[in-house]
């Protein structure tokens, strides 16, 4: 496939040499940071040339995407497990917008995008239908009675997923002029979500 360098052990398909490029962009983010992170580090990092990245990332935001995205799953699951310590849908929920409120941009490769200027991006990815759907599965696997609550399909919880992670988005886009603390913005959220998740 006339891939140059890659350290003498050169990958067995594009996707792998992808992975590759994303595993040495994370490693120098881990080590340097953003502001202290090229091009051509990543590609010193990955033993090839710059123009192997090219092909590959045309702009070094396009790594940071990639980096942003491979963090999603893991993200997902440490969401899930501070979910299942509560024990009613309306808490969950509230839970659910809290988390990513104030987990996100702390993230050290789901905040990239926002750092990197990427808001444009970061919302388009978070308020899509394949989103959606990763945020119903999250909900799925909470360990609550949502059918209970009146949410019984998975057309309903994909519904929910898009309510919570359009608040999720806008809190943390448009935060309040007098900034809230975790427990201001969970009595808030619990005053308008909790009423639509309590059992009839």
């Amino acid at each position: 496939m006339g891939y140059h360098g890659w350290q003498g052990n050169p990958p067995g398909t594009q996707d792998e040499a992808r992975r590759r490029i994303v595993e040495a962009a994370t490693a120098c983010l881990d080590r340097a940071g953003l502001a202290k992170t090229s091009l051509s580090d990543v590609a010193a990092e990955a033993g090839v040339t710059r123009q192997t990245v090219y092909r590959y990332f045309p702009k070094l935001k396009d790594i940071l995407r990639a980096v942003a995205l491979a963090g999603v799953e893991e993200f997902a699951g440490r969401m899930e497990r501070h979910l299942a310590a509560f024990g009613t849908p309306a808490e969950a929920a509230v839970e659910s917008v809290v988390f990513a409120v104030r987990t996100v941009p702390g993230e050290p490769y789901l905040g990239l995008l926002l750092q990197a200027g990427e808001a444009d991006f970061f919302t388009d990815g978070v308020l899509s239908p394949l989103a959606f759907s990763f945020g119903a599965g999250i909900l799925r696997n909470v360990p609550v009675d949502w059918a209970a609550a009146g949410v019984e399909t998975d057309e309903d919880l994909q519904g929910l997923a898009e309510v919570l992670m359009r608040l999720f988005m806008s809190f943390l886009q448009h935060p309040s002029t007098a900034p809230r603390s975790d427990d201001d913005l969970r009595a808030h959220l619990r005053r308008w979500i909790g009423p639509a998740l309590r059992e009839p």
